[in-house]
């Protein structure tokens, strides 16, 4: 069956839209390109998230699994490596955000709060496996990537220095900086020793066990 454009019809017979958007299948051509964006960001992540890590990454490769023409690969990015930021960014701002929520929603105690935000992070990289092997595997050696990661500890850094400064009133310090590197690398390294089978604690072990140390290591930060 035909889908038609549900637009008026205008004086010439041709659809229209309010505001003079253009019109097709129903849909915003900018809605359109959008959701095609986040077709090739979902293909992405599912080839980057592969064991083969981003050497599974092509242009043709990408859009095959999308279900897309290779021109609309050019339409949202200008080569794979733009692909590949876009999808790491996408992963990590999921993961930032839904911890910083699991925090905020927290009970009012110290480990309540660490706990919380450990538990959403392995969760979030143990149910979708595409996360884990994006953000920690080895299979990984993109020069893009590798500074995406470095990037991205510096963020997670300073997300923990500002629940610490928060939660303590303390002020900001080279100390505490270089504690809450500590704490992100240490915690980045536990989990991809978890996900490749290094580590084998059940995932509430872990996450206990990671709280324990993140929570000793927070008394040098006061």
């Amino acid at each position: 069956m035909v889908r038609m454009a549900t637009a008026p019809v205008n004086a010439k017979g041709g659809n229209s839209t309010s505001d003079g958007g253009r019109v097709y299948g129903g849909q915003e051509i900018d809605q359109r390109r959008s959701e095609r964006r986040g077709q090739l960001i979902e293909a992405g992540l599912d080839l980057l998230g592969s064991a083969d890590g981003d050497h599974a990454l092509t242009v043709r490769g990408v859009c095959k699994t999308a279900g897309l023409a290779t021109r609309y690969f050019y339409e949202s990015f200008p080569d794979r490596d733009a692909l590949t930021v876009a999808v790491y960014d996408h992963v990590v701002d999921r993961i930032a955000t839904s911890t910083l929520d699991a925090v905020s929603n927290a009970g009012p105690g110290e480990r309540d709060i660490v706990r919380a935000g450990v538990r959403n992070i392995v969760r979030e990289v143990g149910e979708d496996p595409r996360h884990g092997r994006l953000m920690f595997s080895v299979a990984q050696s993109s020069a893009v990537l590798a500074q995406r990661r470095l990037d991205s500890s510096r963020l997670f850094a300073g997300l923990v220095t500002k629940q610490t400064v928060g939660y303590y009133e303390v002020a900001e310090s080279p100390r505490l900086d270089l504690a809450a590197h500590f704490m992100v690398g240490g915690l980045a390294q536990t989990l991809t020793a978890w996900l490749n089978g290094t580590v084998t604690l059940p995932e509430d072990e872990l996450v206990d066990t990671c709280t324990e140390l993140l929570l000793s290591m927070a008394i040098h930060t006061r």
